[in-house]
Parts: structure tokens; sequence; C-alpha cells
């Protein structure tokens, strides 16, 4: 298991910082390794961001030395989706769950031993965890894409129609503070997000996935007065703190995760940008 950290920074700071800057401050590239788990701690609200995949062996995540506590989940809840590859499963004390492409599985605070595993070595099951500080206890709960609830939202002829699934949402699944679901642009649609947004109350972190290697997803962040871009690839995640936009648009067919954290879970507390004021 290796760690790297990321510590944020402020609207201001942007503007010192060139294209490497900027990717080693935002930029999460390349979570998903064969047989690796390679996890991201930021200092942007606690989260951690991670990319697990088991091939012959187990991958366990119990041990809390890195953050501080005694076992992982000691005092963090998290939700770890299955999102490519075969089938797999994530054991948590005991409980065995079976997760199939497109299912997450919440993990409450309070978990002692969690092991996720491939169902087949020569398929595995590539895992992607957001994992964040939590001050109440919920049930571990497998949430199937069967079981997320879709939202629609767009429009074809401005490219940016995509439907939204939530899993752990207050409207599906509870948590303490963490959100986490998943947006599919529709197809000939290459806007994840429009108009931009800010919320001031909520950090975010993206994912994004199933994208082919000559592909990019072009990551908008920053004020809305002042812009800046990331290029990600597939398998790559990005910090979005509180004060940036986000939005992104992609050179081929994508998707990608989103999870947040903050003060509340009212999805709806946003505050629209619109394009026009964007610089």
């Amino acid at each position: 298991m290796t760690w790297t950290t990321r510590y944020g920074a402020s609207p201001s700071q942007i503007d010192m910082m060139g294209t490497d800057d900027l990717r080693d401050e935002f930029l999460m590239p390349g979570l998903w390794a064969t047989g690796e788990a390679r996890f991201v701690y930021t200092h942007v609200d606690r989260m951690i961001v991670g990319g697990i995949v088991p091939k012959s062996k187990p991958i366990a995540i119990g041990d809390g030395a890195e953050v501080g506590t005694e076992t992982f989940f000691q005092a963090r809840e998290a939700g770890i989706a299955n999102l490519s590859g075969g089938n797999g499963s994530i054991t948590v004390d005991g409980e065995a769950f079976p997760l199939a492409p497109r299912d997450i599985l919440y993990v409450g605070r309070g978990a002692k031993d969690v092991t996720l595993a491939s169902d087949d070595a020569a398929d595995p099951a590539q895992f992607y965890l957001n994992s964040v500080p939590a001050g109440a206890d919920h049930p571990h709960r497998l949430i199937t894409r069967a079981e997320s609830k879709p939202v629609t939202m767009g429009d074809d002829s401005k490219s940016n129609k995509r439907t939204l699934r939530m899993y752990i949402h207050p409207e599906v699944a509870p948590s303490c503070l963490l959100l986490m679901g998943i947006t599919d642009p529709a197809p000939g649609s290459v806007w994840n997000t429009m108009p931009p947004h800010l919320h001031e109350r909520r950090m975010e972190a993206y994912f994004y996935f199933d994208m082919s290697d000559d592909d990019r997803v072009m990551h908008f962040m920053g004020r809305p007065e002042n812009t800046r871009h990331l290029v990600v690839a597939s398998g790559d995640g990005v910090l979005s703190p509180a004060w940036s936009i986000h939005m992104g648009a992609g050179t081929g067919p994508y998707s990608f995760v989103w999870g947040m954290t903050g003060e509340n879970q009212v999805y709806q507390d946003v505050d629209p940008v619109p394009v026009k004021d964007l610089k």
C-alpha cells in the first residue's frame, strides 16, 4: 500500500502555479495499479482517495497507522466502488459483500477488518475509495447499481446531457458526512457539469474512468473569474476545493465518480456560475 499527501492551496496561489505545480497539488494520477492499493491523503477536509486492484491475493485496509488511529475506520466512514473489470467482494469484520461493476459499499465508522478481493485474478475488480472523518455510526450497506437513484439532466443540443446516480446520499443510503455517486454523460455529450458551480460548504473529489487510452478530459477549476485546467486520463482523480468551480469536457466517452464532504449533505446547496461570467 502506498500513500501520498496533498496539502491544498488558496485561490491566490494558483496564479503562481505552472502546469506541473497545478497537477502536483490537485491531480491524483494513476490510482489503479494491478495488485496494489494507492491512497492519497488530502488536507482538504481530510478526505482520503484510493484505488485498490486486488489480483491473486486480497488487499486489507484495516491498519490506521497513516491516519493516527488504531484502525483505518476508527473515526472514518467510506464508500468503496467496484467500477471496472470483473466482479469482486469486500469483507467487513467477517461479513462478505459481493460487488459487481458499478456497485458501491458503504463502510461505517468502527469497522475493524476490511479486505478487498477479486473473483478472477485474470479479470480483477477495480475498486475506488472515498473516505472522510465521521462523527456518527451508520451500518455498512451494499448499494447496487439498481438501488441507486438516477437523475437525468442537461440538454442534447448543448452536449451536456448526463445521468447522475446517487448511491451514498440521504435519499438512498445514509452516512455521516460522505456523499458519493457516479455520473455518465449521454452518448454524444461531452460536458459533465453545466453550468459550473461552487459549493463553499463542501469539497469534492472526482475520479475519471471508462476512457480510452487516447482520450482525455479537460477538467476546469479555479475561481470563476480566474480559471485553470487539468488534462486528465482514465484512472486519474482530481481534488476540487470548496472555493473552486468544477466542470469538464471529454474528447471521447467517459464516466466519473463524485465524492463530497463538508458542512451538510444538501445536494442543492450550490451557487451556479453563468458561463458568460467565466474568465
